[in-house]
């Protein structure tokens, strides 16, 4: 009696999908791409919004006439338009190097209490309300000074940019990759070195991405203003005075009883978008061109 001969393995033919399974595979992608639109979505209709409301109003006479008195049509906001990129400056020139420098420590050096301290106090700054940095802005500059001024209000519009740039400097440097690190070190580099040649270079670009970010939102704080540097009507370049600024103008004039002003509110809110637009790509722009940047 022969020996019974082992069947063949049968091949498994494969199977597609069931119906539930590509249904549920249908409904997950859908309701992505509606999170993705819906994240879309909000800045679309501001854009919509503005330019339908302000860009009848914006002409050349905008951007280079100051605005008219009481009753009179026409005008501009040339004096808020500088006022603002004067405002924003001064507010960066405070935040951008202690906000990077601090972001850096925490990520190289950052151990210990006093480091767990600094992030503690950097997550609640950037919580607190943007009136209250004027109240303490106001309180700590305007009062001894004895007068609002440009100075006071880049004092506060830093405070408001700084933890936006520690906290986000931190976690971009933290991405850079350690090979690189340890390629600098192994070269002989010493460790500052490493750290201002490979590291913040390397991380160069989420680093403006977050200074973008924080001058955006300074770039919009009306209520610190009111407390520090107020607005003018009139041409102020002094930095020791009150100066003028977009969002106080808007502020202003949205609520005022005059059409034109009205109007002109929505374009300088358009004008508003556009710098804080332009400033963003120039950023990027002159990043690409740096040495060592494709």
């Amino acid at each position: 009696m022969s020996p019974a001969q082992p069947s063949a393995p049968q091949r498994l033919q494969p199977r597609g999908p069931s119906w539930n399974r590509r249904a549920w595979n249908a409904g997950v992608l859908s309701a992505c791409w509606l999170a993705a639109a819906t994240v879309v979505l909000p800045l679309a209709l501001i854009v919509w919004h503005l330019l339908a409301k302000g860009l009848p109003a914006m002409n050349l006479a905008f951007f280079l006439h100051m605005p008219k008195p009481v009753g009179e049509p026409g005008g501009g906001m040339a004096n808020a338009i500088v006022g603002t990129l004067i405002l924003v400056a001064l507010g960066a020139a405070i935040a951008v190097p202690i906000g990077v420098g601090a972001g850096v420590w925490l990520s190289e050096y950052g151990r210990g209490r006093f480091a767990s301290m600094v992030r503690y106090t950097a997550d609640v700054l950037a919580g607190v309300p943007s009136i209250v940095v004027g109240v303490v802005a106001y309180g700590l500059v305007v009062v001894p000074m004895g007068r609002f001024s440009a100075l006071a209000g880049g004092v506060a519009l830093g405070i408001l940019m700084l933890p936006t740039i520690v906290r986000s400097t931190e976690e971009v440097v933290r991405l850079v990759p350690r090979s690189y690190r340890e390629a600098a070190l192994a070269l002989g580099a010493p460790r500052w070195r490493t750290i201002q040649q490979v590291v913040i270079p390397a991380a160069s670009a989420g680093i403006v991405t977050a200074t973008v970010l924080a001058l955006a939102r300074a770039a919009g704080e009306t209520a610190p203003l009111l407390f520090t540097a107020l607005g003018n009507r009139f041409w102020s370049l002094q930095l020791d005075q009150p100066m003028a600024s977009l969002p106080v103008f808007i502020f202003d004039y949205a609520r005022a009883p005059y059409e034109d002003w009205n109007r002109q509110a929505w374009t300088g809110a358009l004008v508003l978008i556009m710098l804080v637009t332009l400033l963003s790509a120039v950023l990027r722009i002159t990043l690409r061109r740096l040495p060592g940047r494709s």
